[in-house]
């Protein structure tokens, strides 16, 4: 009989031929919508750059090159819960490393944070101190990439941020740290709050520093406070034009399973996956045309085609009708210490002020120079050294 509870090797393999050469058909007969009847984006991706993403990937994108790497990284899998979870699981030569759970977002997966997996556990080779390196966990959410598909409802973060505790202390780890973006960042902060066992600090590029009251006047559209510093004003608008421009996480929060077409049309899943946010549509859309960001073509349509072979975009989706907790606001983080990094072209640029009142442990608060929602997509490199210097103290 097998034990549920072990740790069991997993090596994602390779994709079958006709698997790829079906993909290529599909987009070779996209059936094209008309072009946009207004300028730029506000109608949502144009069609010239849908366009462009799919003639990329049907004629030049390798997905080969790119399975040979992540069949390369050390990979797991262990069931949590009664569901299996994939994850990379890769430790560091140095002495003294620290362990880390870092939680991918949506429309990302393990993909986005390939890039700092050596910069973390290998930092000498990368300009940095053996004191700073880190042993790395990254777990497929349930619902995402090689991860289990939860089959009945059930699986929220509050759920997810108990199974991660789970999981860091079956692989040994009595005393580590949680970081995440977008949805890493609510499940990091739902670990604190439920102070799961070993968890010694959070870092986060995605906080919950909003008080609730201001995240549900924005939502209702109700005025701004005049009180308000310039540094809150900032935050408040750009929260404001979120909420006013998103369009994903509404159809996902109430419809996820009416998204059957991202399913059945690998143009629709890119153009979905690419909307993100605005600074995010055009950081990728530029590196098809030409003014590549960090954030390459060949970095987007690794994930996008992950999802697209396992199958995953109505079962990530369903994470969002899951969700009963808000984006932005405090969660009650108040007794595990807590560092933030705010990226300018993240959704919001979180106040310090704000900071403060919500994490009462808060011991590390940095604006970085450039980065945005993707960060160690993006900007690798910033990442990880935000990582290093927030994580000092405890060396």
């Amino acid at each position: 009989m097998r034990d549920n509870t072990a740790i069991r090797p997993f090596r994602p393999g390779y994709v079958q031929e006709s698997a790829l050469m079906d993909l290529r058909q599909r987009l070779a007969a996209t059936r094209w919508p008309d072009k946009e009847t207004a300028t730029g984006q506000v109608q949502g991706v144009p069609l010239e750059t849908i366009q462009t993403i799919v003639r990329y990937w049907s004629t030049e994108y390798d997905w080969r090159k790119f399975e040979s790497w992540l069949n390369a990284i050390p990979q797991f899998v262990t069931e949590i819960d009664g569901l299996d979870i994939q994850f990379i699981h890769v430790r560091s030569s140095h002495e003294g490393a620290i362990p880390i759970i870092l939680t991918h977002g949506w429309s990302g997966s393990i993909v986005e944070l390939l890039k700092v997996i050596d910069p973390l556990t290998r930092p000498t080779e990368y300009g940095a101190s053996a004191w700073d390196a880190f042993h790395v966990v990254i777990p497929s959410l349930p619902g995402y990439g090689f991860s289990g598909k939860p089959s009945k409802p059930g699986w929220d973060v509050p759920r997810i941020a108990r199974a991660w505790g789970v999981l860091m202390n079956r692989l040994g780890y009595t005393k580590y740290a949680a970081q995440g973006g977008d949805w890493g960042a609510l499940v990091s902060d739902m670990m604190g709050v439920q102070q799961v066992p070993g968890l010694f600090a959070i870092h986060s590029n995605m906080p919950g520093t909003v008080p609730p009251a201001y995240e549900t006047a924005i939502i209702n559209g109700e005025e701004m406070p005049a009180e308000f510093t310039q540094e809150q004003k900032n935050a408040w608008m750009q929260m404001d034009f979120f909420y006013q421009h998103v369009g994903y996480s509404a159809i996902m929060g109430r419809r996820p399973q009416t998204l059957t077409g991202l399913a059945d049309s690998p143009a629709g899943l890119a153009a979905f996956n690419v909307d993100h946010d605005v600074k995010s549509l055009d950081l990728i859309s530029g590196a098809f045309f030409g003014h590549p960001g960090g954030i390459s073509r060949d970095d987007f349509l690794n994930n996008v085609t992950l999802y697209w072979l396992t199958n995953t975009p109505i079962s990530a989706a369903r994470l969002y009708w899951e969700n009963k907790l808000p984006f932005f606001s405090v969660k009650g983080v108040n007794n595990i210490p807590v560092a933030i990094s705010v990226f300018p072209d993240e959704l919001y640029q979180a106040p310090l002020s704000w900071a403060k009142d919500a994490y009462p442990k808060l011991f590390y608060y940095n604006r970085v120079a450039s980065g945005g929602h993707f960060a160690a997509w993006q900007v690798p490199m910033l990442f990880s050294e935000e990582l290093r210097t927030a994580f000092r103290p405890f060396r």
